[in-house]
């Protein structure tokens, strides 16, 4: 891990399982009102680290890509919800709002969206952003950066855990 500066790090993972653990972990930080945002190219590991961190945030569906579909909600036993949606096909603010990109945020759900450069003026800074980077077969950069109070106690949650 490389702590970059107070509101940034970066990690390495080695394989399609270590991705997916460090979603899991992100996953079980990850409240009701929470912003994640997944960027990188394709197959830089985008869905594999989203996969983990609906595990880990305990959702009762498996995650899968919501490419075509453009979003999928998940739920857990408690009831709280975690809304994962792709971004890649979306351009303006109709685009935005035909996935309910402004209700599901004031709605205070959990959401994890890819793409999210497509929706960038419509999106609160506050959250955690995080650009995932193909190295080679195996190997991928997760870099991570924080914006806002919560993306930041977030972060810096998130840097304790991984540390374990």
């Amino acid at each position: 891990m490389t702590i970059l500066n107070a509101d940034a790090v970066e990690v390495i993972s080695h394989s399609h399982d270590q991705t997916a653990r460090f979603g899991v972990r992100m996953g079980q930080l990850l409240r009701s009102g929470d912003l994640l945002c997944l960027s990188g190219e394709l197959g830089s590991g985008k869905t594999v680290f989203a996969a983990g961190v609906a595990r880990g945030w305990g959702a009762l569906e498996n995650a899968t890509s919501p490419t075509y579909i453009l979003a999928h909600e998940y739920h857990r036993a408690d009831g709280a919800q975690l809304h994962h949606l792709d971004c890649y096909r979306l351009r303006g603010p109709q685009d935005a709002e035909s996935v309910g990109l402004t209700e599901r945020y004031e709605a205070g759900v959990a959401l994890m969206i890819e793409w999210p450069e497509n929706v960038r003026p419509w999106l609160p800074e506050d959250g955690v952003w995080a650009a995932l980077r193909h190295i080679d077969e195996d190997k991928r950069s997760l870099r991570l950066h924080a914006g806002g109070v919560r993306g930041a106690q977030l972060l810096a949650d998130y840097r304790e855990l991984i540390r374990t």
